[in-house]
């Protein structure tokens, strides 16, 4: 097995940033991922006391599908985020100012329309040791290319990995292997995970990446032809290290 394609998402919601290699941080999230989400009217989140709050408070695919028609950039220096509408620029505020999160917010609410907005859109930073993820475990997420595939051969045309939203993407294992991962640990490179549970898929991964159309039932499809709905895996950094693209992957 070795690791083919390595992402981050910034902001819960919106599109995924391609890295080449990442330092994971020992018992932490992996680094820049769902640092930010985006608040669909008041979700009681509290960043003094920062709790799991279900997806469906903020915006995200399952119900947003039109989000994954923008192509976002975050800079970590700057903190500047970047928003692209048909390959241009439609909006840039820096994450740290007010009005800069006011234009992202601003932006977003006219884009989706009041049909889509419950009430104000708020930007949210994660609080040191939290993550705006959709599962509680969520700490790094892994997709085995293989099942994709497998998908792929009984939906009857190309499924996009990406509509999976994982951050490492592993080739070279058998399809569904993942699902005896569990309760075992991964080395790669100079980090080791210990693989928690599988990942049950919902209806975002019903909406195709790039463009916000929802032109397939992966979840039905899975249902129908395997009898679950899980694809990937959740895991934990039990030693922190970098890891890097194709890089090898042991189960020990």
């Amino acid at each position: 097995m070795r690791l083919a394609h390595l992402y981050r998402y910034p902001v819960k919601g919106l599109s995924p940033e391609r890295l080449t290699a990442v330092d994971l941080p020992t018992d932490g999230y992996f680094p820049c991922d769902r640092l930010f989400a985006l608040e669909n009217g008041p979700s009681g989140f509290d960043p003094a006391s920062p709790a799991h709050q279900p997806k469906i408070k903020f915006l995200m695919l399952m119900r947003n599908a039109a989000l994954a028609g923008l192509a976002t950039r975050y800079d970590e220096e700057s903190g500047v985020l970047s928003i692209l509408k048909d390959g241009r620029e439609a909006v840039r505020g820096d994450l740290r100012e007010p009005e800069g999160r006011a234009a992202i917010e601003a932006f977003l609410s006219g884009y989706l329309g009041e049909e889509e907005i419950r009430g104000p859109v708020k930007l949210l930073e994660a609080p040191e040791g939290f993550r705006f993820t959709d599962s509680k475990s969520g700490f790094v997420s892994l997709i085995n290319l293989a099942s994709v595939a497998e998908i792929e051969k009984v939906q009857g045309k190309r499924v996009d990995p990406l509509r999976f939203r994982g951050n490492l993407y592993i080739e070279g294992a058998d399809a569904w292997a993942e699902a005896s991962w569990p309760g075992r640990r991964l080395q790669i490179g100079g980090a080791t995970l210990e693989v928690l549970k599988m990942t049950d898929r919902c209806a975002a991964t019903r909406v195709e990446p790039g463009t916000g159309k929802r032109d397939m039932d992966i979840v039905q499809t899975m249902r129908t032809n395997f009898g679950h709905i899980d694809c990937g895996a959740y895991a934990r950094i039990e030693k922190g290290g970098r890891i890097a693209l194709g890089e090898a992957l042991a189960l020990l």
